[in-house]
């Protein structure tokens, strides 16, 4: 079983439908117990960073997070869910994010022709090997929705990036944990077959 962890994010349910178009049984809970007995977990997210971590925090879900990630369960993180695992963020300065990698988030920087947030399809390239990735072609489009990007001080955890104003590292991968900044439920069949991977990612607990 796979827990979407519900702390009141706004894709919780389509995150949910790829995952069982694919064949997972996906459950959105906010109980710390069915958290940490599901086999996978995954952090969506949608908003803004002090809001979304302010809301993790009034669910009491801190520690879960930690402890899923701990115990080696397979984790992802996407969008915002991504961008949670750090420090901080420069669009809430002074809010603590959960601290899982060091580092923060940063605006994307202003450039001609840009726009910001960052909203559409964008390719990706991979720098550093990922299990998120098997299988999928360099170059494959990717839906996006932000106007930040992580910013990680060990710059070998950053598995794909994009060309958007600036090279943008948008997915990471450490041990049991992996993200991405863009949405694999709404990337057509290249989103879904990285969710696949996902799934793939380890054993049943």
């Amino acid at each position: 079983m796979l827990a979407i962890i519900n702390y009141g994010a706004g894709n919780l349910r389509s995150v949910q439908k790829a995952c069982e178009y694919i064949g997972e049984t996906a459950v959105i809970t906010d109980n710390p117990n069915e958290i940490l007995k599901a086999d996978r977990v995954i952090l969506p997210g949608v908003g803004s960073f002090g809001s979304c971590m302010s809301a993790i925090r009034k669910a009491g879900l801190v520690g879960c997070i930690h402890e899923v990630i701990d115990n080696g369960t397979p984790f992802l993180g996407i969008c915002l869910g991504l961008q949670l695992l750090f420090e901080a963020s420069e669009e809430d300065p002074g809010e603590s994010g959960l601290g899982i990698f060091k580092g923060k988030c940063v605006k994307i920087p202003p450039a001609d022709g840009i726009k910001i947030p960052h909203i559409g399809w964008n390719s990706i390239t991979f720098p550093n090997p990922s299990p998120l990735f098997r299988g999928i072609d360099e170059g494959s489009f990717v839906y996006f929705v932000h106007s930040y990007y992580m910013n990680p001080e060990d710059k070998s955890i950053i598995t794909a990036v994009c060309d958007y104003s600036k090279e943008l590292p948008v997915a990471l991968s450490r041990e049991n944990v992996h993200a991405t900044q863009f949405h694999p439920e709404k990337s057509g069949k290249v989103g879904l077959n990285i969710l696949k991977n996902f799934i793939a990612i380890g054993g049943d607990k």
